[in-house]
């Protein structure tokens, strides 16, 4: 750094357990908590506070609306869906599914929905998680990006569609 003192200054404090002394380990001129905002833990929540700071607490939350209503939207087109199966949905933005062709036994609808779940991340479609939801595999899907538009909802089902029917005949 052209000058290590601006760098040092906005984090620098002068509490008495922070103080240098002249032996052991506070015996030094240089403290690694004066070059960031950790000290002796993780400040993790500065990522969130700053969000906040600089939107406010009311864009945030239209933008965690509109994430909610677009996992509603992506919820109807999937019970719309021939072939697919909603687990598990609540008031949030988390909704879980499978595809579930007919005439497979629980253990094969696990095995195709894990091979769709891997299929699905591997074409960059869609990139998806799984959980068990009453002791079924299933695709878990959090809508949390403020970019997320009715095209990619519209793109995911499209892509369950294609590789959940190539896979269906394979897994019987």
């Amino acid at each position: 750094m052209r000058d290590p003192e601006d760098h040092r200054r906005p984090f620098a404090s002068s509490a008495s357990y922070l103080r240098p002394l002249a032996r052991g380990v506070a015996a030094t001129d240089r403290w690694l908590y004066e070059y960031g905002p950790q000290l002796t833990r993780g400040f993790r929540a500065l990522k969130a506070w700053l969000l906040l700071r600089h939107h406010g607490t009311g864009k945030i939350g239209r933008l965690a609306a509109q994430n909610v209503r677009q996992t509603r939207e992506l919820e109807a087109l999937l019970r719309a869906e021939p072939g697919v199966e909603v687990l598990a949905s609540g008031s949030l933005c988390v909704l879980c599914f499978r595809w579930r062709p007919r005439g497979l036994d629980a253990a094969a609808l696990d095995r195709l929905n894990e091979e769709l779940l891997a299929r699905l991340q591997e074409s960059g479609r869609a990139v998806v998680s799984s959980t068990v939801v009453r002791g079924a595999f299933a695709l878990r899907l959090a809508i949390t990006n403020h970019r997320t538009r009715r095209e990619d909802l519209a793109e995911l089902v499209a892509a369950v569609r294609e590789l959940g029917s190539g896979l269906a005949p394979a897994a019987g």
